[in-house]
């Protein structure tokens, strides 16, 4: 908070600032990618938390997908292994597999079902393997500079199938869904995904209003490091071409430019490190990040 004291006739006129977006937003599906800072700080996680219980509280379906790859790097270094990445995916073989499962299906989803409870929600935790809803296969990666030739990363997914469902029932029953990146193979293999990916995939299926991925970063940057604030997929063609926006930008980039051009409405890439960050963008007239437009 800043030094400066807001008076009533202020936060009156912030919550009727919000008005419009509350009732334009009511029971409308936001889809948000929980991730990096705003994961680890503990101001910005309780913020984070309120903002999820709040929104769901005016009549928003609020489903998060996190991430946890700070989390995962420490449990790996412990083991002693290194975590490699290619094109912005984690590599996995199967010890690895097991920590990430460990992580991210426990330590980590319940920790955010916990933070999320704790500011008065009704949070429930899941992978992709309860009621089999995100059904995988194995990912392999194009290689860039011969397309011939495909990269196998291990255990990673690329996702077939997401059942809606059990999001619906828990949705219905006031529940707030928090999802582990995790998917299943036809014969019960476990898959590491993307949670940008799995998020992105999520807000497709069930048609949200918007997507909201939060980052370390202010949004996408050019080449100058300034913000750009709108984007469409011709500008995000030609910086991935020029090599302005690579590696753990690619997929988040992407996810959003599919979920853009299949059918969610506004997809938005946030600072997570800016407190209230998902207020500010869904309920006020002043984003923090770079929207990206479907055309």
């Amino acid at each position: 908070m800043s030094d400066r004291a807001i008076t009533p006739a202020d936060e009156a006129a912030i919550l009727a600032e919000a008005l419009p977006y509350i009732k334009r937003f009511h029971g409308k599906t936001i889809v948000v990618k929980y991730g990096g800072n705003a994961m680890t700080d503990e101001n910005l996680k309780q913020c984070f938390a309120r903002d999820v219980v709040l929104l769901k509280l005016v009549g928003m379906n609020v489903v998060v997908v996190h991430g946890g790859g700070p989390q995962i790097e420490n449990l790996l270094k412990r083991v002693g292994k290194k975590g490699r990445f290619v094109q912005g995916m984690r590599v996995t073989d199967g010890e690895t597999m097991e920590i990430v499962e460990m992580v991210l299906g426990g330590q980590v989803n319940k920790d955010v079902v916990n933070l999320i409870n704790q500011a008065g929600g009704k949070a429930v935790g899941l992978t992709g393997k309860d009621g089999s809803f995100i059904r995988a296969k194995k990912l392999l990666l194009a290689n860039q500079d011969n397309s011939e030739d495909l990269i196998d990363v291990g255990q990673v997914g690329d996702i077939m199938q997401i059942d809606p469902s059990l999001i619906g029932h828990l949705e219905s029953g006031g529940f707030i869904p928090v999802v582990a990146p995790i998917g299943v193979g036809k014969n019960g293999e476990t898959y590491n995904i993307n949670a940008d990916v799995v998020a992105g995939k999520i807000a497709e299926i069930l048609k949200a209003e918007k997507l909201v991925l939060l980052t370390n970063t202010p949004g996408v940057l050019d080449d100058t490091g300034t913000l750009i604030t709108g984007m469409t997929p011709k500008q995000i063609d030609d910086m991935v071409t020029n090599g302005s926006l690579s590696g753990g930008m690619l997929p988040k980039i992407s996810s959003a430019l599919d979920a853009a051009r299949n059918g969610v409405k506004s997809v938005h890439i946030i600072d997570g490190r800016v407190e209230h960050a998902l207020l500010l963008e869904i309920l006020t007239d002043h984003g923090v990040g770079t929207m990206i437009k479907s055309h």
